[in-house]
């Protein structure tokens, strides 16, 4: 699939900062992604909505996900200064970060979190892909294997993917772009 300028451009404005009813029209409009069109690793960004996970993982050293097949997938891989690893998300008492993130964010706390990541290390896969019906189309979805969650791909072109968390307890999704490579 080409890429479509205009559509492009939409999701550069969208990423300094975007409605949620907005980038849901957005997502919306976007055509579903296959399971076989993930295959591979993601660089991912999140774009602010006003969710509570907005910037939360960018001073983590959030990289992105891998997935190396359907059963096979890496959700949360960050970086460090000796390369990529993959972090279970398993022990991550997500209620409690969604509860304390603004006073995550403001005490600049996750910079000093971020070398105890490689604590929760691991090599085994911690979600699966699969065609999932989400907002009346079905398209390629990470469902996690520990968490109230699942991650809907649509595709903004060949390499990049807009990410929909759609997490339970939350009122709109967690949105975030991922891009080939």
């Amino acid at each position: 699939m080409e890429r479509d300028p205009q559509t492009a451009r939409r999701l550069r404005e969208l990423q300094t900062g975007a409605d949620p009813g907005a980038i849901l029209a957005f997502f919306d409009a976007l055509p579903p992604v296959t399971v076989a069109e993930m295959s591979g690793s993601w660089r991912g960004a999140g774009i602010p909505t006003g969710h509570p996970l907005d910037g939360l993982l960018e001073p983590l050293g959030w990289h992105g996900k891998r997935f190396d097949g359907p059963e096979d997938v890496f959700p949360l891989v960050f970086s460090s200064a000796v390369g990529l690893f993959a972090v279970n998300p398993a022990p991550v008492p997500l209620r409690a970060v969604l509860r304390l993130a603004p006073a995550l964010r403001r005490s600049g706390l996750l910079h000093r979190i971020r070398p105890l990541l490689r604590l929760l290390r691991t090599r085994h896969a911690r979600a699966r892909l699969r065609m999932t019906e989400y907002r009346g189309v079905s398209s390629a979805t990470m469902i996690y294997d520990s968490l109230p969650a699942n991650d809907v791909f649509r595709r903004v072109d060949a390499n990049t993917v807009l990410g929909c968390m759609d997490l339970r307890g939350t009122r709109a999704p967690y949105f975030f772009v991922l891009r080939r490579g």
